[in-house]
């Protein structure tokens, strides 16, 4: 609901869109992209990959980040939202987002309010001879989980991660799924990123915690690799 007064960007299509002027009408995120509305109809879309990230701060804050790694710069009479290092920054024309490659394929967003379970499952039923670890990692099947939450749901929820997905029965992928979405919206409102809740110690049940020894049975967490 805001108008913005500047919008700088060292992005080509970000500058010649001169989005100063207008006004911003919704601000959405689906996984890892984030896509800002304005009041014609346009887009600003960013993928935040693994570095990517959006930091909000009154005029004359001062930022948490370098200058240099910012690639949009959105003010407000009052505000100032950054996009830093994010690698993806393009608009989309009015009414073409849904028509989007990289939107339309996506699969339900855990994060969303009405987040669809059933279609998520149906889409992991549909990818039966990958393992789940990779399978949960695909956005094009259910999108908002990246290593982290992969590595940690297959963990509180005790699934081999290299079991193929047809030898995961409905509940269990349910759980999966669930989990998931629990540790995501634990996590959504900011501050240090965590899973696992105590006192002392990691908090990560097994995430970044190879050679260590596992809170459940004190024995070496192990890793694999897995996917591409």
């Amino acid at each position: 609901g805001r108008r913005l007064v500047t919008c700088e960007s060292l992005v080509a299509a970000v500058t010649r869109a001169d989005f100063a002027g207008h006004v911003v009408t919704n601000v959405e995120a689906r996984g890892k992209n984030v896509l800002i509305g304005f009041d014609d109809g346009r887009v600003l879309h960013t993928h935040m990959r693994m570095n990517g990230s959006w930091h909000v701060y009154r005029l004359g804050e001062r930022w948490l980040k370098r200058t240099e790694a910012a690639r949009v710069v959105l003010t407000t009479d009052d505000m100032v939202a950054v996009c830093f290092s994010a690698p993806v920054v393009r608009v989309v024309a009015a009414g073409a987002l849904e028509r989007a490659p990289d939107i339309e394929g996506l699969g339900p967003d855990l994060l969303a309010p009405t987040f669809d379970l059933a279609r998520a499952r149906q889409n992991l039923r549909g990818d039966p001879t990958r393992e789940i670890g990779d399978a949960l990692m695909q956005q094009r099947l259910v999108a908002g989980i990246g290593n982290v939450y992969k590595s940690e749901t297959l963990f509180t929820c005790r699934v081999d991660p290299f079991s193929k997905v047809s030898t995961v029965d409905d509940v269990t992928l349910d759980r999966l799924l669930l989990e998931a979405r629990m540790l995501l919206q634990r996590n959504v409102h900011g501050g240090p990123r965590g899973t696992r809740v105590a006192l002392t110690g990691s908090r990560h049940w097994v995430y970044m915690r190879a050679r260590e020894a596992c809170f459940v049975c004190r024995g070496p967490a192990s890793v694999r690799k897995q996917g591409v």
